[in-house]
């Protein structure tokens, strides 16, 4: 590891640029090749297609190792719990804790980005190389050959190669070719599509700005973000097929689609001026888990982030499992003493289970937020669970807590999990 070749990363995405920060701060010369424009130099980059992000105990923890914890908490606004909004006006808030003072909290994915770009570039031994598109690798001569934005294109060659180039990545894809590869990818039959919610006359939230806002109707949900101009994102989660269908939506008029709401989602209508027109405008977007084995071959690759384990919205773990990433990450590189290989080795072995057990609990959650945060016999349950928390503090937290809330394994608090699931049952009989 002592080659003055640089790290190639292959993405500039959260993961890449927070994992960045961490090999530059082990005094590693990286280079990080990314195939899209500089997003700082274009403010409408992402506008339509991309969920807000839930920060929470791990995406902290990560942040905090490279000092960014302060500069990145001033961008976010602190959700303490779920408010649900029934068809009828009602609304139900259930606190994400027991005592009622834990949070997750909300943060543009976009400002994040340019926030961690511009935070990494700061240390001398970071170079970024944006519209430069990866058209092969060479796994066995550690290159890389990249199109540049003239078409022409070089090839560039580090001591490693670690690709968080997302969920359809093309460093994955390279690998895949190879024998005895394992790859899985499951679409969920549900799509999502954004709208927004802007602030009020005098720049206000109009609905509570500290929930996470949920409209849970079977098949159909919507959820709602805050974001720190005193606007919320809203995303509808809908099935891609049959009469509520973002099939058939997607081509309706403005009269059905605003007839569609009223009767679903009545309380949201008057909020979003441009409903009509921004559910048309707006990309309607796939949900999918990836999976796949190994994250490393030859020694001198590694997959990190969604290029290896691609989730589910619904725990509002993808970010924060992709940052913890990069903390285990910089653990093995500075406790391990012999090449990458061995590095990527054991980090793949470390966070194989648990990001397999983070994708199980995000779908299921999935089914949670759409079908029971209404129901009388899920909200008798997260009564239990308060009350078992209160009366047992040291021995008993929820699922949730302890994915969000702690550092715990994923792998240990979905086993957990199982046995807190266990217990209510017995209370409940």
């Amino acid at each position: 590891m002592t080659s003055n070749e640089p790290v190639i990363v292959l993405g500039a995405g959260l993961c890449g640029s927070l994992l960045t920060c961490y090999l530059a701060n082990q005094g590693l010369h990286v280079e990080v090749y990314e195939r899209r424009a500089d997003m700082r130099n274009d403010t409408n980059a992402a506008v339509g297609r991309s969920i807000n992000l839930a920060l929470s105990a791990r995406g902290i923890e990560a942040l905090s190792k490279v000092g960014f914890r302060e500069e990145v908490m001033s961008m976010a606004i602190p959700m303490k719990g779920r408010t649900m909004h029934s068809t009828d006006g009602k609304l139900t808030f259930q606190p994400y804790s027991k005592d009622g003072e834990s949070y997750i909290n909300s943060i543009s994915r976009g400002d994040l980005n340019c926030r961690l770009m511009t935070l990494s570039e700061k240390n001398p031994n970071v170079k970024y190389f944006f519209e430069h598109k990866v058209v092969n690798i060479d796994l066995k001569n550690e290159q890389v050959t990249v199109q540049l934005p003239s078409g022409e294109t070089k090839v560039v060659k580090g001591q490693t190669i670690i690709a968080t180039d997302g969920a359809y990545s093309v460093a994955r894809g390279t690998m895949m070719h190879m024998s005895r590869y394992n790859y899985s990818q499951e679409y969920l039959p549900t799509g999502y599509k954004e709208l927004h919610i802007p602030p009020g006359p005098n720049g206000e939230h109009l609905i509570d700005k500290n929930s996470l806002h949920i409209w849970p109707r079977g098949h159909l949900m919507m959820i709602a973000l805050p974001n720190q101009d005193g606007s919320f994102t809203v995303t509808c989660f809908f099935p891609f097929d049959g009469a509520d269908g973002f099939d058939v939506l997607d081509r309706a008029d403005d009269a059905t689609l605003t007839q569609f709401f009223e009767e679903k989602f009545p309380d949201v209508v008057p909020l979003i001026p441009s409903l009509t027109h921004d559910f048309r405008n707006n990309p309607t977007s796939s949900l999918v888990t990836i999976k796949c084995w190994p994250w490393s071959v030859n020694g001198n690759i590694c997959l990190l982030g969604d290029a290896s384990h691609a989730i589910v919205p619904f725990f509002g773990q993808g970010m924060n499992a992709a940052f913890e990433d990069c903390l285990v990450f910089d653990r093995i590189k500075r406790e391990e003493k012999g090449d990458w290989g061995q590095v990527f080795k054991k980090f793949q072995e470390e966070r194989k289970r648990n990001t397999d057990a983070i994708a199980q609990m995000a779908e299921e959650n999935h089914y949670e937020m759409r079908d029971k945060v209404g129901d009388h016999t899920f909200l008798w349950r997260k009564k239990v669970e308060r009350l078992l928390g209160n009366k047992f503090p040291e021995r008993f937290l929820s699922r949730y807590e302890l994915v969000s809330f702690s550092l715990m394994p994923y792998k240990d608090a979905l086993d957990r999990g199982a046995i807190n699931g266990e217990i209510e049952n017995t209370h409940n009989d």
